[in-house]
This record gives structure tokens, sequence and C-alpha cells, in this order.
């Protein structure tokens, strides 16, 4: 998780958590920063129902953005408040060992490196890693 983000009303936190779109998009950034557009391929939705969702993360001080060009990159953010931090913490640990979401970071892996993965991500940059034991 990289920068501090600032406190938050705690139930924002936990309604960010209640939804299993948002908890698949948390999945796939757990450990990279990730362009908009692997989102929508590999989640099979429509991008504005995907930006949504992201949207509600950074209300809820989970993931934080970075725009490069005309790319959105995400990223997860280190809750402000130390509960918030070890629930998220937690939660990925959970969401992890479920076999659709291990499927989906497989996905993941496998289709950044395709080269014809989609015309979509053709030309998008690579996702960035951070690595889960550093947070």
């Amino acid at each position: 998780m990289a920068a501090k983000a600032k406190p938050r009303p705690l139930a924002l936190f936990f309604r960010a958590l209640a939804d299993p779109t948002r908890l698949r998009l948390l999945n796939l950034v757990a450990d990279k920063e990730i362009c908009v557009c692997y989102f929508v391929e590999i989640l099979a939705m429509s991008q504005p129902k995907i930006s949504r969702h992201l949207a509600y993360l950074r209300r809820a001080g989970i993931v934080a953005a970075r725009r490069q060009g005309r790319w959105m990159h995400y990223r997860l953010a280190v809750p402000a408040d130390a509960a918030a931090h070890a629930i998220l913490k937690e939660t990925l640990l959970h969401v992890r060992r479920m076999p659709e979401m291990k499927r989906e970071l497989e996905k993941l892996e496998t289709s950044c490196c395709r080269p014809n993965f989609s015309e979509l991500t053709r030309q998008a940059p690579q996702p960035l890693v951070f690595p889960i034991s550093a947070k």
C-alpha cells in the first residue's frame, strides 16, 4: 500500500468493501498499479461502471489514482485509520483465497504480457508492481 490517505468516515469504508465488484477491483490492485483498461478487459464490464466503482473506492480512501496521458492508473492506498488499515489487509488476504479471485489475478498476470490481449490495452502502459510484503 502506497501513500497514507486522509481520514475518512468508517461507514464509507465499510460500504466500499460491501460491494462484490469493488472487492474484485481491490483484488487486482492489491500489489499493482493498474490502468482502467485492464479492469475493463479482465472483469468484462463497461468502462463507466468500472470508473464509478473506482471513484467510490477513491472517496473511501482505499485507492489512489494517477493520470499518465490518456491513461488512468489506480493503486491501493493505505487508510489513515489503523483499524481500517488492518481490516483492509485482512479482507485482501481473504479475497485472495477465493477461486474466482485467483482466476482474475491469473488472467491479469497472463494478459498484461500477451501482445494481442485486446485493442483497448494494446497501447496501455504495463501495470507497476508494488510487492504485497511491503504493506
